[in-house]
C-alpha cells in the first residue's frame, strides 16, 4: 500500500526536491508516514490479542495467555518487517528526478 502511495505522489516528491528538500528529509517523511500506520496497527493488534487471548487459552501450551516475552517478541518482529517494508518505497521516493516529475503532467 505504501509503495502505491509513493508511486502516486511522485510529482509531489519531485516538487519537494525542486524546492530544496534533500533526500534525507523525503526519506524521513515517507518512513514516518509508513511507520505511523504500522504503529497504529501494532497497538490495535496488541489490544485485540489481549482481548482474544482469554478465549484461546485452551489452545496455548507452555505459555501464559499474557506472556510479556511473546507479546514483545511478536511486536519486535512486526516492527522490523514494517521498517523493511517502508524503507524500500522511501528509497524509491528519494530517487525521483525533479525535472522528470515536473515535466510529466
Amino acid at each position: 500500500m505504501l509503495a502505491f502511495s509513493v508511486a502516486q505522489r511522485g510529482r509531489e516528491f519531485g516538487i519537494r526536491q525542486a524546492l530544496g528538500a534533500d533526500q534525507k528529509s523525503i526519506l524521513a517523511l515517507v518512513l514516518k508516514q509508513g511507520l505511523m500506520t504500522a504503529g497504529v496497527g501494532i497497538v490495535l493488534g496488541l489490544a485485540a490479542s489481549a482481548g482474544v487471548s482469554r478465549f484461546m487459552q485452551t489452545m496455548l501450551f507452555g505459555v501464559d495467555r499474557y506472556d510479556p516475552a511473546v507479546f514483545a517478541g511478536v511486536t519486535a518482529v512486526l516492527l522490523l518487517v514494517a521498517v523493511a517494508a517502508c524503507y524500500v518505497p522511501a528509497r524509491r521516493a528519494t530517487r525521483i528526478d525533479p525535472m522528470v516529475a515536473l515535466r510529466d503532467v
